[in-house]
């Protein structure tokens, strides 16, 4: 008999969550990470086969940030073959002379220009021709690359030459991503490297979901969670598993979104708190989308959920630094060898502080399935605190502190930046870490309510089986009538979601907008595109009264609309604890009838 359970699976850098759904009932589970091959630890927490996983992946976001993609080859109109090492020629840190130039993901050696060129009308004023493709295929054969990237000069407005190279490089076996199928929208620099970006990753993803497909089954519906707050087929990853960036954190909001609309909270800030990083965003009744991200110096611009993300978690290591400053974060502990207190580590995180301060019970970590070594933390604490020329106990608070600093900006980043104030806000506060930070964050920021999230340590898997099957589509529209690339585009989805098994969608148009004359756009939905101007205001504080405004990019959602009953909240069949509430003096507490810690100050 067909297996009927639905599960949700969140890899983190510490543990990996599971929530198996029923239909009626659901129950949680955690188990260690396995970072060098992520599918092992979800095939052992798994147990018997599912009929659907909704997974959260970090492959693509590792990757990149260890630059362990695979070996990219980019190709481009002939004369822009520097364009991702020039980028826009920003500067991070205006005033220092001394700072280091962009690390481009394809090396000079594999860069390869081609003679053609097709204008922003999309008019081609040279042509393709047959020994410059041929050129081209020899070029790269004699290369050693993996993976290609390619990207031509106005491929948003006329993709024919793009179409040619990839048809004629597919043959030679070759994965292939093209700039007009991965993101056709204006800006040279940031199309190439959100390219480049998927060509790096996409063969990682293909085989690491191969692995996971041989190993859950085939009658298993595998699906892969977008960095958008939506999932997609495997088949859809391996593809474009650029959308995967931030797969893991999207869950999150989803899942934070579910808690606060049941317990009552229309305006929120979800605070997510793991092992390695600690993920803030704002819900002002509505998600907060992005389409511009920077993750290991590359530009990323396809639809995100707007979060923030610091190196601050449970397994962020604290150190003195040259000048006997404390510092804690960004490198992580991760899964092996962990904070001292697993075990195995040598270098005290911000969890064996929590330990030594008493916020933790070291008899009931992870459900009791885990016991902490508090000898061996007292130990090395000691010696850290001997260094640092402090008792262990202040030691221990200033890592605490230094901490909830780093995440304090990282709030204060998506609200107060963002011309809203955290004190009308609830902060719902997640994550095996989050509870032990929660309350002194809300006070540092004002904030007199936390939601704990019943399971709040597993809500990130939780999420992911909350949200929709989900597609993104977009097209450049600058000087022209949008309503034909609407049109395109529901018809794009209409005939790929169908592929999916979905025949009813929900579709929803949102417009890119900005002043002529401007640099950077205000995405609106297609039904407020007339109030602009006060889009402009809100966030910039000022408009241009009547200055002539014009359409950018057209873009499309399509949610592929599922009958499956969405996991009930308060239907949990287990109690199991992953996640310690820290509650200070001056707050009182209670819970609500879902089960959910209510902490008011």
């Amino acid at each position: 008999m067909a297996s009927s359970v639905r599960v949700g699976i969140d890899t983190g850098g510490t543990f990996t969550d599971f929530i198996f759904w029923d239909g009626s009932s659901w129950r949680s589970d955690k188990v260690r990470s396995t970072p060098p091959d992520p599918s092992e630890a979800i095939l052992g927490g798994l147990g018997s086969g599912a009929a659907e996983i909704v997974h959260g992946s970090t492959v693509a976001t590792n990757a990149l940030l260890e630059r362990k993609g695979a070996r990219t080859a980019f190709v481009t109109t002939e004369g822009f073959e520097d364009l991702l090492e020039i980028g826009r020629q920003n500067r991070a840190e205006l005033y220092n002379w001394a700072t280091r130039g962009r690390r481009p993901l394809v090396d000079r050696d594999l860069r390869f220009g081609v003679a053609e060129r097709t204008l922003y009308d999309g008019s081609i004023e040279r042509q393709l021709s047959e020994e410059a493709l041929a050129g081209l295929k020899s070029a790269l054969s004699r290369s050693g690359a993996e993976t290609v990237a390619v990207c031509l000069l106005h491929a948003y407005a006329n993709p024919t030459h793009e179409q040619t190279i990839g048809k004629a490089l597919r043959e030679t076996g070759l994965p292939v991503s093209l700039s007009h199928e991965v993101l056709p929208e204006y800006r040279e620099y940031e199309r190439a490297s959100t390219t480049a970006v998927n060509a790096y990753v996409a063969p990682l993803m293909a085989n690491y979901l191969n692995r996971l497909r041989e190993g859950v089954g085939r009658d298993t519906q595998l699906r892969v969670f977008q960095s958008s707050g939506g999932s997609m087929s495997a088949h859809g990853a391996s593809q474009l598993a650029v959308h995967t960036v931030l797969s893991g954190p999207a869950g999150g909001v989803q899942g934070a979104a579910a808690v606060a609309r049941a317990a009552g909270y229309e305006r929120f800030i979800s605070f997510d708190m793991g092992g390695t990083s600690t993920d803030v965003a704002l819900y002002d009744g509505e998600f907060s989308y992005t389409s511009e991200s920077e993750i290991a110096d590359c530009p990323i611009r396809v639809s995100m959920l707007d979060i923030h993300t610091v190196g601050a978690g449970g397994g962020s290591i604290a150190y003195l630094d040259s000048g006997d400053a404390l510092r804690v974060g960004p490198r992580s502990a991760g899964a092996r060898p962990g904070p001292v207190c697993y075990g195995e580590g040598a270098e005290i995180t911000v969890t064996d502080a929590n330990l030594l301060l008493g916020r933790i019970d070291p008899d009931r970590f992870l459900s009791g399935r885990m016991r902490l070594d508090g000898e061996r933390m007292v130990h090395e604490m000691k010696r850290l605190a001997a260094r640092a020329g402090a008792t262990s106990e202040r030691l221990a608070s200033a890592i605490v502190d230094v901490a909830n600093s780093n995440m304090e900006r990282a709030i204060r980043a998506v609200s107060v930046e963002r011309g809203f104030d955290p004190r009308d806000f609830a902060l719902i506060s997640f994550g095996g870490a989050g509870g032990l930070h929660a309350c002194q964050l809300a006070e540092r920021l004002d904030i007199r309510t936390v939601v704990c999230p019943r399971h709040a340590g597993v809500l990130s898997a939780l999420g992911m089986l909350c949200a929709d099957f989900t597609r993104d589509y977009s097209q450049s529209v600058l000087g022209t009538d949008p309503a034909a690339a609407f049109a395109a585009l529901e018809r794009q989805a209409a005939r790929e979601l169908a592929d999916e098994g979905f025949d009813e969608l929900r579709l929803t148009r949102h417009l890119d907008l900005r002043y002529r004359g401007q640099s950077f756009e205000i995405t609106l939905p297609w039904s407020e595109r007339t109030a602009f101007p006060n889009a402009h205001r809100k966030l910039y504080g000022y408009d241009h009264g009547s200055s002539q405004i014009e359409a950018v990019t057209a873009r499309v959602k399509a949610v592929g609309v599922s009958h499956d009953a969405a996991p009930d909240l308060a239907a949990a069949s287990d109690q199991q604890d992953f996640s310690t509430v820290f509650v200070p003096s001056g707050w009182r507490e209670r819970q609500d009838s879902g089960g959910n810690v209510i902490l008011e100050r």
